[in-house]
């Protein structure tokens, strides 16, 4: 299966839409912040980010989801900084810390030769764009530039969900793969946990979104992702992540036969360890819980994480080798 923004740079239209994406970094409105900060002459908003993409980490990474995943990793191109701030951030060290990040700014040509490099020397089976939500412009000319090197990965958009709609609209037929979080059923808990007031409203709407763009998941012969919507949700301490209301919600709103990645790695890192409610990992009851409401909404697609997978899943941007090591479960 051919890749659509093949198609796309073939007959203008990838370059039309980086045009006016990169316009718009003029007065930034790429994500529900619309900070309007000048990002082509140097003004920083929320992201702490400029014109050029700040790539953190570009590695395999084997601790996806098995569609994603595969055998030979996903080519994962972890992105700096963040239009979230969220007190128990596993990626703290790549998404909080943005004086540090000013050092990983990469310039487009670079990219695309990382995309390649994942391709081509590694042989990942996608590439996957991990927080990508504040740099849609920089990646849509980077894989502008990456085509004619040869490109023909999958593309993996993998968020937070805190998108912005008119985005994303202009990444339809680029990206393959939306792997997305659906976070907090609560603005209360957004705004306290992770300063996005309006967080449910524009997840959802995204998520939306994101399915009308590449529908269910499709994977090929060997079981890996080739086109659709994967909804990732953290089960989070004390019924935090609403969970209920969540998963009601995908099934009720987006598709019964979505595909789920529930994940029970929640560990408290960065700040949480400081905050009562996130000072802990989730309990037994906690993860029951959600395991008997994914069964009562017959959610039946996807996979889910065992009890005690919090250690595997913690990453370290500073160590050599993988960010994460992990194992899922098929949902029953």
């Amino acid at each position: 299966m051919e890749p659509e923004y093949i198609s796309l740079y073939q007959s203008g239209e990838l370059e039309r839409r980086a045009k006016a994406l990169e316009a718009r970094l003029a007065s930034c409105n790429i994500c529900p912040r619309e900070c309007g900060s000048n990002r082509l002459e140097g003004e920083y908003g929320f992201c702490h980010s400029g014109r050029l993409p700040i790539v953190a980490v570009v590695c395999p990474h084997y601790g996806e989801e098995p569609a994603i995943s595969g055998s030979r990793g996903s080519g994962a191109i972890f992105l700096g900084n963040c239009n979230m701030k969220c007190a128990y951030c596993q990626n703290y060290q790549i998404s909080q810390d943005w004086k540090k990040q000013q050092t990983k700014v990469m310039d487009f040509h670079t990219l695309a030769e990382r995309m390649l490099y994942l391709q081509d020397e590694l042989g990942c089976h996608n590439i996957n764009f991990v927080s990508p939500s504040h740099f849609v412009p920089q990646l849509v000319r980077a894989v502008l530039e990456a085509v004619p090197m040869g490109l023909q990965l999958p593309l993996v958009y993998n968020t937070s969900s805190y998108d912005s709609i008119k985005s994303l609209r202009e990444l339809d037929g680029i990206i393959s793969v939306y792997l997305a979080d659906l976070r907090y059923a609560s603005n209360k808990w957004a705004r306290r946990l992770s300063q996005a007031t309006d967080y449910v409203g524009h997840a959802r709407r995204a998520i939306m979104e994101m399915y009308r763009q590449v529908g269910e998941l499709v994977v090929d012969e060997s079981g890996l992702a080739q086109k659709g919507l994967i909804v990732r949700h953290l089960i989070l301490p004390n019924r935090l992540a609403g969970s209920q209301e969540s998963l009601t919600w995908l099934v009720g709103e987006v598709s019964p036969t979505v595909t789920v990645s529930l994940m029970s790695q929640y560990f408290p890192a960065h700040r949480a360890a400081r905050i009562p409610l996130l000072s802990r990992t989730i309990s037994a009851a906690e993860y029951s819980e959600v395991i008997r409401l994914v069964d009562e909404l017959g959610l039946e697609n996807g996979w889910v994480q065992e009890m005690g997978a919090a250690e595997n899943y913690l990453p370290d941007f500073e160590r050599q080798g993988q960010p994460f090591l992990s194992t899922v479960d098929n949902l029953k």
